[in-house]
């Protein structure tokens, strides 16, 4: 086998302002999920050592960072916003070769990480508090916000410059310091987002970044009595797990954790806009969206000519190296995440799905040394069968059959999860129904379940969040305490 190498991705950690070795000496490699015969880089193996360093900056510079006007701090997050932009097609370019999605939507991910970077920036001008009548006539009450402290950032894989950035740029402009923990599946897109606050010459401890696994770096995190907020996008038994320890030593935290998102198709929807956006919400990045599209419940009236459309659009998509221009869908992550995704698609034939489309690893030809499948549709799924509950992140739709809105709403609220979810129809009584009673943080009418605004909440119901809200006004609330001042 021949390794082709490029030295320039090798990071190290980042502490205190400078790109440092990890203790261990030893390192994680990281391959291109569509041709394993490539390296994109590596990062270090950190240990906790690692991590207790980068605390101890963070929670050095916090004093002279918090002490900055947020518009002296908002500058700098211009001028990193600035950087990422310019360097976005190289950026774009290690994310696609490092977790396999296409280039196209590398470029729009990196793009949206500058928005993030630009909206936070203006945080820094407006308001933090308001006024508030006092019983005493000869007092001033008003509330401002304080910042927590030092926070630890713990991102996952599938969006390695979007989520550290929507996580890291509130934190930072509301006064905190960070410490991000990212997926090391994504880590050096996510160290390269990093080296941008580098070159823009933000101060040293205000952002680190400390790589390795989860059980060691993200664990450390979790319990070390300086981290006072902990922002965590990740799986829902480790998100657990990280909230007890939080709640455990008195630290705020946040958990964005996974969804089983229903998209409802009435019988008055319009079809063909509806088959797009659930192609689109459920395939694209390979079905490795936390709101990607999971479950289709198709009014009964409209249904076989949806599963023909439907069908027809899916045997067309192109899946291939994602940086070729012809790739509409590129691999699975890494060979655990395909195995993961082939396990459901197993369970869905044990238990009694039709399998209508797909189902299987692609290997010949150009697909040989990649991580592959083939994107699948079952039908005939009840709601009691494993791929109607369990998040799968791979591009897997399960179509089922239903002979009105409320049954449809039944089936679409009866998982543990509740991100997002999606109706399609033309009826304003039915768009009502849907918004009332849908049990999901993200509701959305004639438009795909994956659709996230920088500006807008985002967070879930059920075991989808931790009941907060990130992006926006919302991040405000996490990364802030509200003081009240009484001045007589």
């Amino acid at each position: 086998m021949t390794i082709k190498t490029d030295q320039r991705n090798n990071f190290n950690n980042f502490i205190d302002g400078e790109w440092v070795e990890g203790s261990s000496g030893n390192v994680i490699t990281n391959y291109n999920p569509a041709n394993i015969e490539e390296v994109v880089g590596s990062v270090p193996e950190s240990t906790e050592e690692d991590l207790d360093r980068a605390v101890e900056s963070a929670k050095q510079a916090l004093s002279s960072w918090k002490g900055l006007t947020g518009a002296a701090r908002g500058q700098y997050l211009y001028k990193v916003a600035d950087i990422l932009e310019s360097r976005t097609e190289d950026i774009a370019e290690t994310m696609t070769r490092e977790m396999g999605k296409t280039y196209p939507e590398a470029k729009g991910e990196t793009a949206r990480g500058v928005a993030i970077l630009r909206y936070y920036a203006g945080e820094g001008m407006r308001e933090v508090g308001d006024v508030i009548p006092s019983t005493d006539k000869d007092a001033l009450m008003f509330t401002t916000r304080s910042p927590l402290g030092v926070v630890g950032v713990i991102t996952p894989w599938n969006f390695p410059v979007a989520i550290p950035l929507w996580k890291s740029a509130p934190a930072l402009i509301y006064g905190n310091t960070v410490v991000i923990k990212p997926a090391s599946e994504a880590a050096v897109t996510c160290a390269k987002v990093v080296d941008c606050f580098k070159e823009a010459g933000v101060p040293k401890g205000i952002i680190n970044m400390v790589t390795g696994p989860g059980s060691v770096i993200g664990e450390r995190i979790a319990t070390h009595k300086d981290v006072k907020g902990i922002s965590f996008t990740g799986s829902n038994k480790v998100g657990k797990h990280i909230g007890q320890q939080a709640l455990s030593k008195g630290a705020k935290y946040q958990l964005e954790m996974g969804g089983k998102n229903p998209v409802i198709v009435a019988e008055d929807a319009d079809l063909d806009l509806a088959v797009e956006a659930t192609i689109s919400g459920g395939m694209k990045s390979t079905g490795q969206k936390c709101t990607a599209t999971s479950r289709v419940i198709v009014h009964s009236s409209v249904y076989e000519t949806f599963k023909e459309k439907l069908l027809h659009k899916v045997q067309e998509i192109k899946v291939g190296n994602g940086m070729e221009d012809d790739s509409w869908m590129g691999p699975s992550v890494s060979e655990n995440q395909l195995h993961t995704v082939l396990h459901y698609i197993n369970e869905g034939k044990e238990e009694g799905g039709k399998l209508l489309t797909g189902g299987h690893r692609l290997t010949d030809g150009d697909y040989a040394q990649g991580y592959f499948v083939e994107p699948t549709v079952f039908e005939n799924v009840s709601s009691d069968m494993t791929i109607a509950q369990e998040e799968i992140f791979g591009p897997v739709l399960a179509l089922m059959k239903v002979d009105n809105l409320e049954e449809a709403i039944e089936i679409a609220n009866d998982v543990e999860y509740g991100l997002s979810a999606s109706i399609f129809t033309t009826n304003i009584q039915k768009m009502l129904a849907f918004m009332e009673h849908m049990d999901a943080g993200l509701v959305r009418v004639n438009a795909e379940s994956a659709g996230v605004e920088l500006q807008a909440p985002f967070g879930g119901m059920k075991s989808s969040s931790s009941h907060s809200r990130e992006q926006g006004q919302a991040a405000k609330e996490f990364f802030t305490n509200i003081k009240t001042v009484f001045v007589k």
